[in-house]
């Protein structure tokens, strides 16, 4: 299995670090899959073909096949990063991006909003004092202890 890993990172031309972001999981758990210290879950065999539904599942779990799966058309080197989530995809594909910062917009918005301030008040308690000491012992008796008093 780490060998197919290694294989499909290859072909996507990352390295560990970003196929294990990638794909979602930490990048120590994918370096210890890589070793072989760990086996490889089939919560990750799913990120894997989630992230890269042009691999032949029968592939990725049997080594199987070919590597690529014929009924799939999604390039394997195209790979996009959005930082920015504010995209959403209409039905016809089209991008709407009302909300995007390069449009500057005078949507109700991007007006500034009301600085809202918060008081923390601190009420000072009483100092407590000690008024006596009972010492339980294992006979059924006690002694009471209590401090003199200071003027």
């Amino acid at each position: 299995m780490k060998e197919r890993i290694a294989q499909i990172m290859q072909n996507e031309n990352m390295t560990a670090i970003q196929f294990a972001k990638k794909i979602g999981i930490n990048p120590s758990s994918l370096s210890h899959i890589l070793s072989g210290r760990n086996n490889t879950s089939l919560d990750i065999i799913m990120k894997i073909h989630k992230s890269c539904s042009y691999i032949n599942l029968n592939w990725l779990l049997y080594g199987e096949g070919a590597m690529k799966d014929a009924n799939s058309s999604e390039s394997p080197s195209l790979t996009l990063d959005f930082a920015d989530d504010t995209l959403e995809f209409a039905p016809n594909d089209r991008v709407i991006s009302e909300n995007r910062k390069e449009n500057g917009g005078n949507s109700s918005e991007n007006q500034v909003k009301e600085i809202v301030r918060q008081e923390i008040k601190y009420i000072e308690k009483p100092s407590r004092k000690i008024t006596e000491i009972r010492i339980f012992f294992d006979n059924g008796t006690y002694e009471t202890f209590r401090p003199s008093s200071e003027s």
